[in-house]
């Protein structure tokens, strides 16, 4: 069985290689693979024992698409995309505005014959996981793409779940799933931590998981990847909907949340005006539930992320470190946070692990509280996994055993007790702890708080690789430009 799990994942990288020397990508790969072994999925599934009614019509079934040949394939092929595309619930989902980038019908059924010569209902979930998981790691690293953007590290996914430790029957949510990767590795965690019995498998299949991602392309993956790893039913209701979470208060709420909202502070939208011409708006939401309104992007989700959290329940988020430190509507926010939550922890984020380039994030941990007239954070735990360490992409990736020290001080399994390693004795300890009246006695509130030295400023005859300093030097650069686009648009009255 091993063996013939590496031959058919092997088999399916092999075709990438082969159809990127024809000019399509990985993530065309991708999506084609997706539409390909869903189709073929739902045929396993028609037919005995399963005899489910997935609602393919009879002239676009895997059957006839295998029969299909040459040019006549890549005109049936098209219309089957589009049909499928109109069709209600997880079927329609998956081929909404679906579309044939493997032009040449001769290497379009070799991939149909590859996946036809597959039981993939039976295949392990290891085995359909590690094709697919791979594939979204390989059309991430294409930066032409930009897909970058939608895939958080797997060590950072994995070091948020351990240190908030889900628990059965709970929900689960994240209101900008990307590929869906925080759901995957918290059912993980749950399918390694707990032995579920008939009625939490039922839960942790169909109702532990919700969330939202308004890119089409991207919530198909993330509903496949969901669907490969079974979570969710071939001809069930999306747990992601296509919606903008932040439009309103979906009334939901949910026991966990753990989401990376994409980078980009602004939220805008483009149209056209009366003379043609291509204008930017900047979008504000009018949410009686927020503490305040604003188009920054990353205050609104730690807004909208309140709000949909249970009193009782955790948070772990990936944030820019502009919602640390920024004044007016962001102060606001950072004291709302520590008055109404527990904000508890916070990870400083080297730069270098993201494929977003000039990106310095943390993560936030906070627990929903119920209303109380004094402030529920009492001290914030900091740990500074940032100074003095040295991550690329390509180089010097980040792995989970780099964060296990961190998750060892979080303490995951009784957070109240936890002993920092900074001392007056130890001034090079990476945890330490502030108390909410030290915090909010800083200018603005600020929660961007480093006390370790910068090795290299010290240290002259021990620097990093050159390629490393470079790379830091160019997250520095954009981080900058950045912000002075920002100032601009502040001076040229588009921004607030």
């Amino acid at each position: 069985m091993a063996e013939h799990t590496s031959s058919i994942v092997s088999k399916v990288w092999s075709f990438c290689n082969v159809l990127r020397d024809g000019g399509v990508s990985y993530g065309d790969y991708l999506e084609q693979l997706t539409y390909l072994i869903f189709l073929k999925m739902a045929e396993e599934y028609r037919k005995p024992p399963y005899n489910r009614d997935i609602g393919i019509p009879e002239e676009f079934t895997w059957e006839v698409l295998k029969q299909t040949r040459g040019a006549e394939l890549d005109t049936h092929y098209r219309m089957l995309l589009e049909e499928l595309g109109k069709k209600p619930g997880m079927l329609g989902q998956i081929f909404l505005k679906a579309q044939n980038k493997v032009s040449d019908p001769a290497m379009l059924y070799k991939v149909i014959d590859m996946i036809d010569k597959e039981s993939w209902v039976m295949m392990g979930v290891d085995t359909k996981g590690e094709i697919y998981e791979g594939l979204l790691q390989k059309n991430a690293e294409d930066t032409k793409s930009g897909a970058g953007q939608y895939f958080t590290p797997r060590p950072l996914i994995k070091t948020m779940v351990e240190c908030v430790r889900p628990e059965p029957m709970k929900t689960i949510g994240d209101p900008c799933c990307g590929t869906g990767g925080f759901f995957l590795a918290a059912y993980d965690f749950l399918k390694d931590h707990y032995q579920p019995d008939r009625e939490h498998s039922r839960f942790l299949k169909k109702k532990t998981f919700g969330g939202n991602e308004i890119v089409a392309g991207t919530r198909r993956l993330a509903l496949m990847n969901l669907f490969l790893h079974n979570i969710g039913e071939i001809d069930g209701e999306p747990a992601i909907s296509n919606s903008d979470a932040l439009i309103a208060d979906p009334g939901v709420r949910y026991d966990y949340i753990l989401t990376n909202p994409p980078f980009g502070k602004k939220s805008s939208m483009t149209f056209t005006n009366d003379a043609g011409e291509q204008e930017k708006e900047d979008l504000t939401y009018n949410r009686q539930d927020f503490w305040v309104t604003t188009s920054n992007k990353q205050l609104n989700f730690v807004q909208h992320i309140h709000t949909i959290l249970k009193a009782g329940g955790q948070a772990a988020v990936v944030l820019p470190d502009n919602v640390l430190f920024e004044g007016g509507v962001g102060e606001t926010v950072r004291k709302k946070l520590l008055e109404t939550t527990d904000l508890h922890t916070i990870l400083r984020l080297p730069t270098g692990i993201f494929y977003a380039n000039g990106v310095k994030a943390n993560v936030l941990f906070f627990d929903a509280k119920p209303a109380s007239k004094d402030p529920w954070t009492k001290e914030v735990w900091i740990y500074d996994y940032r100074t003095n360490v040295h991550h690329t992409m390509k180089k010097n990736l980040m792995k989970f055993s780099d964060l296990e020290d961190f998750v060892r001080c979080y303490n995951p399994e009784d957070r109240f007790k936890r002993e920092e390693t900074w001392s007056e004795e130890n001034p090079e300890g990476r945890f330490r702890k502030f108390t909410y009246d030290e915090i909010v006695a800083r200018d603005k509130t600020n929660l961007d708080i480093f006390w370790l030295k910068d090795a290299s400023l010290a240290d002259l005859d021990n620097l990093p690789d050159p390629d490393v300093l470079a790379n830091e030097i160019i997250e520095n650069i954009e981080a900058s430009l950045e912000s002075f686009k920002e100032i601009m648009e502040v001076i040229n009255g588009d921004g607030e």
